[in-house]
């Protein structure tokens, strides 16, 4: 039967990945019996307050707190959420991450602690290193969100401008044990760059931060100048404090790509997948993606999925995010195209700093925003895909989705009629 509606099921595509990923679903499959003795919950990330949420449902009240991004929060019994600041962090997280440093003072080798991390803990956990005041932190991570570096390239950074990431926050449980469970946001699920890895060990220096401010031409102030000409905290991989961690990935982007191939394939599609761990500036891999969807036209509806994370090189004065402009790149590359829709949204609500997912795109997209006075390549001068797309009320706003497991690109191209 053919695809009535592509809008609605590349939609339905992206709430389905959504929803694999909610940790409600998750964490009751994955979590332990709940330990004898001290149990103390400990978190930080977008889809954490969540992921504490489903803890206390399988586990009752426990003791902790768990910061997550404003408008993120979820009822728990016992565990305290603490909503901060995300991407650019706060005075909340501050204070927030003292509080949780804290309540990991003095355990001893029988207590329990449960780490609950996603994607976004490296801004909400904050505990600057050396003299690096908040507000020398919040213009390194602005300055490094805008200059198109990698995520992992930025975590690097953070990691050695921080007190608590980088294994950091492991070391300050021990000798207590502990259990992390991580939604992973990273290309290739590397549990040392979720969330910058606050309790997983890392090889880096402090010359291969400096290296990556010298790379991107990120200005920065003495005291972050001070910090990086010694020794960081960041914890190597095998040091003894790391001994009794325990991290694992309890959802994935594969895991979200894979569902939305199973509901491709029963509606008739052939899948190619291109990747769940595409990195690169989005614009450019949209211009990729707009030849291969271009070829791919057959006698049955081709669907072209892929995760990952990709990233924007700021250089306009617009509001857009790497979803968006990838969107917007797409249909200027496909000028048109006929029988071609595609859907991008970031599943965790929010792409860039707008509380926007995404957009989506239609063989009529560049027609209409002419019809209504738009630019498509002026919007894209300007970084400024998310106007762009609202004008045309072609954004996809599904509010806070309470998980993270990045970039989700789908690619429709129906046969020829």
């Amino acid at each position: 039967m053919p695809i009535q509606d592509p809008d609605s099921f590349l939609r339905r595509l992206f709430d389905i990945a959504v929803e694999v990923a909610d940790p409600m679903a998750v964490i009751p499959r994955v979590l332990p019996e709940k330990p004898d003795g001290r149990v103390v919950v400990i978190g930080a990330g977008k889809a954490s307050a969540r992921m504490a949420e489903a803890v206390e449902s399988v586990w009752g009240p426990c003791e902790g707190l768990v910061i997550t991004r404003y408008g993120y929060g979820r009822p728990c019994e016992g565990i305290e959420i603490v909503e901060a600041a995300h991407p650019v962090p706060d005075e909340a997280g501050l204070v927030a991450t003292s509080r949780m440093l804290h309540r990991l003072q003095g355990l001893g080798e029988g207590d329990f602690v449960l780490s609950l991390i996603s994607g976004g803990a490296s801004a909400l956990l904050v505990q600057p290193a050396g003299d690096i005041t908040l507000a020398e932190k919040q213009a390194v991570n602005a300055a490094l969100l805008a200059s198109g570096a990698p995520i992992d390239k930025m975590n690097i950074l953070r990691k050695h401008l921080s007190r608590v990431k980088g294994g950091q926050l492991a070391a300050a449980a021990y000798p207590a044990k502990m259990l992390s469970l991580m939604i992973s946001d990273v290309p290739g699920d590397d549990m040392a760059f979720i969330g910058s890895g606050p309790t997983v060990g890392d090889a880096t220096t402090a010359a291969d931060a400096r290296g990556i401010i010298e790379k991107w031409k990120i200005e920065i102030p003495a005291s972050v100048d001070a910090v990086l000409s010694g020794e960081t905290g960041v914890v190597a991989p095998g040091d003894e404090r790391l001994s009794r961690a325990d991290n694992r990935v309890i959802a994935a982007p594969s895991q979200s790509l894979a569902a939305a191939v199973k509901e491709a394939v029963a509606a008739g599609c052939q899948v190619h997948l291109l990747g769940d761990d595409i990195e690169g500036e989005a614009r450019d891999v949209a211009a990729e993606h707009a030849k291969a969807a271009l070829s791919a036209r057959g006698a049955k509806p081709v669907l072209l999925l892929s995760g990952g994370e990709l990233t924007v090189t700021r250089r306009g004065d617009g509001v857009g995010g790497p979803n968006a402009e990838y969107a917007l790149a797409l249909a200027k590359a496909l000028d048109g195209a006929e029988g071609i829709y595609a859907i991008a949204c970031d599943t965790d609500g929010v792409d860039g700093a707008a509380e926007v997912a995404g957009a989506v795109v239609t063989p009529r997209t560049l027609a209409r925003a002419l019809e209504l006075g738009g630019d498509p390549a002026e919007a894209l001068a300007r970084n400024d895909a998310h106007s762009f797309f609202a004008r045309l009320e072609d954004q996809v706003v599904p509010g806070p989705t309470l998980t993270n497991v990045n970039d989700f690109r789908a690619i429709l191209v129906l046969p020829s009629a």
